[in-house]
């Protein structure tokens, strides 16, 4: 069976939808990502959406995050109605990945609470459930399908797409809104701090001079169905892109830092490439994980070199997150919607292929095998770009790859 993937709904520091994403990605812009003053005092690099961009969202508990999901949302508004006419509202799932469970309600609450010993008026325990993020989506259009939420930290909505992928090939329905959704909240900056995660200076992947990561705002939706969308005169040159494949690991080996010996990332590329049936050879551009951590980025270049081998030296490969911050659970749907838009813009192409470049000091790690990083300086693409690979590795050893092609 194949499955494919509308043209996602998009919104990020980076851009308020998938074109402005793909202008700053490719082009190095990081000027969405400034110093914030969190609720501690304390000052940090966010990528945090302007509230000037948003509209109310019609949520029953109206916050930052809903309106972000909301603007993102009403991009695939059209796609999700015609595939509810098409199926009816029962064979639609949702699958959402999100972390921050209402934290803009709950952590006010909380505050009123040890104040006075009484939450405020319109405070609602379901705001601090995981679930509203995906019951949201179903109470805007009416689905009554399935309806999951998935909270595996970075990976959560790489989870999230690859369950709406498996519910879509088990019969259970015909097509699925899948996503994520998550914002850089005070609650969430310190918490990061706190592991002493959170870089001084905007994330510099890769670098022996990196020092952490930079946190962001971020969501993306797509429809996934068994079969292409119809699309008016505007759309209709754009290519079917697929999910081809998907791979997932849990290495367990620590509820922070990953498996330093990149294992467990190595068997969910494994897994994604042979669940694809596609070679290591096939694979035209990788969109890493690249936290800017001192682990993380460690052992996915001994992942990715591991899988590739040689090839690894060859094939094209940035980290986005210079540009857009570290998303967290809507952090594997941004990087697969720029996948979507690096094969939609590239279509056809054998020479001047574009692809996102990686915004860095250029300082390699001697200790990370040596990749073909795209920075605008060095690296790049030749012959046309068929198949990308988009790597999300989250805390306590969630893997997950997906894999997208024309």
């Amino acid at each position: 069976m194949e499955l494919y993937l509308s043209k996602p709904g998009v919104m990020s520091c980076g851009g308020n939808n998938i074109d402005e994403l793909w202008q700053a990605v490719t082009s190095g812009k990081q000027s969405g990502i400034k110093k914030v003053t969190a609720c501690n005092g304390e000052e940090y690099f966010a990528a945090r959406i302007d509230e000037g961009v948003l509209k109310a969202s019609g949520a029953r508990y109206e916050m930052k995050i809903m309106r972000i999901e909301n603007a993102a949302l009403e991009q695939i508004s059209n796609d999700v109605t015609a595939v509810k006419e098409r199926y009816g509202a029962d064979r639609i799932a949702v699958c959402v990945g999100s972390c921050d469970n209402g934290t803009e309600f709950s952590l006010a609450g909380h505050r009123k609470y040890f104040a006075e010993e009484k939450f405020p008026a319109d405070y609602n325990l379901e705001i601090q459930g995981a679930d509203y993020v995906a019951t949201f989506i179903a109470e805007k259009f009416g689905l009554a399908g399935p309806v999951n939420t998935f909270s595996t930290a970075c990976s959560s909505s790489a989870g999230a797409i690859i369950k709406g992928a498996e519910m879509i090939m088990a019969g259970i329905v015909d097509a699925a809104v899948v996503g994520g959704i998550d914002i850089a909240s005070d609650t969430t900056l310190i918490g990061f701090s706190a592991l002493e995660a959170v870089s001084s200076e905007i994330t510099n992947p890769f670098s022996k001079n990196r020092h952490g990561i930079t946190l962001g705002d971020g969501a993306a939706f797509f429809v996934l169905i068994r079969e292409p969308l119809e699309r008016d005169s505007a759309d209709s040159t754009l290519p079917a892109v697929k999910l081809l494949g998907w791979g997932e690991s849990a290495d367990a080996y620590h509820m922070t830092s990953p498996d330093p010996s990149g294992v467990g990332a190595e068997k969910a590329i494994r897994r994604a490439l042979e669940n694809a049936r596609l070679s290591v050879s096939e694979v035209g551009y990788i969109n890493l994980h690249g936290t800017g951590t001192k682990f993380n980025d460690s052992m996915e270049g001994k992942a990715v070199n591991a899988v590739f081998g040689e090839a690894g030296c060859k094939v094209p490969v940035s980290t986005t997150k210079p540009v857009t911050g570290h998303t967290l659970g809507a952090a594997a749907a941004l990087e697969a919607a720029i996948c979507w838009k690096a094969m939609v813009e590239n279509k056809g192409k054998t020479e001047n292929v574009k692809l996102p470049v990686q915004v860095w000091d250029g300082e390699r790690d001697e200790e990370i095998p040596e990749l073909n990083i795209v920075d605008g300086k060095s690296g790049g693409k030749t012959g046309e770009l068929k198949v990308c690979l988009s790597n999300s590795f989250a805390f306590g050893g969630a893997n997950a790859c997906l894999v997208l092609g024309i």
